[in-house]
């Protein structure tokens, strides 16, 4: 029998565990515009496509403008094998644990890092010492394959229930490709997202709209068109250009909607950030008419989904220094790899991967994006160095905005087998910082210059969360 006085010590002790969210959580993305400025990035460091055999690393960078390390790599975590080619990983758990449904008591300590080429997974642990991560874990591709029927792991996204990672094909290297999702607590596989695909064969990135239970998926191609490289044949046929909408709930396809028939490669999903906006960006790669790129805002209409063209960069004429791909067109197409959205929705991030630039347009109004500011960084037309005077290969390609907006992170290699195609030269891998004014505009940090010498740099995580890694379920 338990006495009063004994459930009296019961409360007591209960009390005592005090339940505590992760202070990098915010229920809003307005809240996490206010947390604190980051002080590391993650960033996946490849050697797949230079002709050097090592394995692929996680290199950990000082941020911090009033370190003594700023700027420098201070750790690298080198994983077990070779050949993975690292690609878009993320956070096991972010904001989206505060939505309803979701689980707070998670907190943000591995990145999952999946392997494009090799399928795998690795789990790595931040906590014990976050200038230092370490390998928790190893998720193999035939894990991924048996549960999932999925290879080619491309993006993460930690979502309130469950961790969502696309992939571009199947086994075989063909369709469709799809979600793997993995478990919040034991980081294992569990299947396949997919109840319902409908007609979506190609896939690509992914992202939703929490409180609406929406998803959204782009298209690029299936393994075999893009592993080799950029093939003029795959181009009408080989890469995609729909937009996909699903029932997040009952994970079902809804409808899909073309971005114009003579545009290809429909990449990143940037969704506005506050829940209450049901719409996003995304970036069509090339035109097979002009070579041009585009930006297209798909939103909601009538209880229908549609999209508009707000956007469009033209090639560049120009008649010498151009790699054997673009010698019979005399001209350097845009080639749009990336877009990031800052937390407050109003400036949208370009990426210019042939021409070397970097733009900043003012979104305030979604259908009419207004230029407010922009760098030249390497490239094919204008191959611009940085500021410091050293030599800036390939062009500026990932992109990563911090929550406060102040500070915009570039990286330069896309794919390998495309680097090398594009930029025959070689490819030196770099990371340079952007300074955002504070009604716009862009310059280079001269202090900041990240050399990652034989290695390629891909994807950037900011330390406490980033623009791309968490979704809000409150306005």
């Amino acid at each position: 029998m338990i006495t009063r006085l004994s459930w009296v010590s019961l409360l007591v002790i209960m009390a005592s565990f005090r339940f505590t969210v992760d202070p990098s959580f915010y229920p809003s993305a307005r809240s996490a515009t206010q947390a604190p400025k980051e002080g590391l990035a993650y960033v996946a460091g490849l050697y797949v496509g230079t002709g050097v055999n090592k394995p692929d690393f996680i290199a950990t960078v000082d941020v911090d403008p009033g370190s003594p390390t700023y700027s420098k790599i201070i750790s690298r975590l080198e994983l077990p094998n070779t050949g993975d080619e690292l690609h878009h990983f993320g956070w096991n758990a972010c904001s989206s644990v505060l939505c309803p449904n979701g689980k707070p008591s998670l907190e943000r300590r591995y990145l999952i890092v999946p392997g494009l080429r090799s399928s795998r997974i690795y789990v790595v642990d931040t906590k014990p010492d976050p200038r230092r991560p370490t390998l928790a874990k190893t998720i193999e591709a035939d894990r991924v394959v048996g549960r999932a029927g999925y290879t080619r792991l491309h993006t993460v996204y930690c979502g309130p229930d469950a961790i969502y990672v696309s992939a571009l094909g199947d086994a075989k290297g063909e369709g469709p490709g799809g979600i793997v999702v993995l478990d919040h607590y034991s980081l294992d596989v569990l299947g396949r997202w997919e109840v319902d695909r409908g007609d979506q064969y190609f896939a690509y990135d992914f992202w939703w709209n929490l409180p609406n239970e929406v998803m959204v998926t782009s298209e690029w191609g299936v393994p075999n068109t893009i592993e080799g490289g950029l093939k003029p044949e795959h181009l009408r046929d080989g890469y995609g250009n729909k937009l996909h909408f699903w029932d997040m709930r009952r994970r079902k396809h809804l409808s899909c909607i073309t971005l114009g028939d003579d545009y290809r490669m429909a990449l990143e999903l940037r969704p506005f950030h506050d829940p209450t906006k049901l719409m996003g960006y995304a970036n069509m790669v090339v035109s097979i008419r002009d070579l041009s790129s585009s930006i297209w805002l798909w939103f909601q209409e009538d209880g229908k989904w549609a999209a508009e063209k707000v956007l469009e960069i033209p090639a560049q004429p120009l008649e010498s220094g151009l790699p054997e791909i673009l010698k019979p067109f005399k001209a350097v197409p845009p080639l749009v790899t990336d877009i990031d959205l800052s937390l407050d929705d109003r400036f949208l991030y370009v990426s210019l991967w042939g021409i070397g630039e970097v733009r900043q347009y003012d979104v305030s109004d979604p259908f009419r994006p207004r230029l407010t500011g922009k760098v030249e960084l390497g490239g094919i037309y204008h191959r611009m160095r940085h500021p410091s005077g050293a030599e800036l290969t390939g062009g500026p390609q990932m992109l990563e905005v911090s929550r406060d907006g102040g500070r915009l992170y570039v990286t330069n290699s896309l794919y390998s087998s495309w680097d090398n195609q594009f930029y025959p030269e070689g490819i030196r891998g770099w990371m340079v910082k952007l300074d955002v004014g504070s009604g716009g505009g862009l310059s280079v940090d001269e202090r900041f210059l990240v050399d990652f010498e034989d290695a390629r740099a891909h994807q950037v995580r900011l330390q406490g969360g980033d623009a791309s890694s968490d979704s809000y379920c409150f306005p």
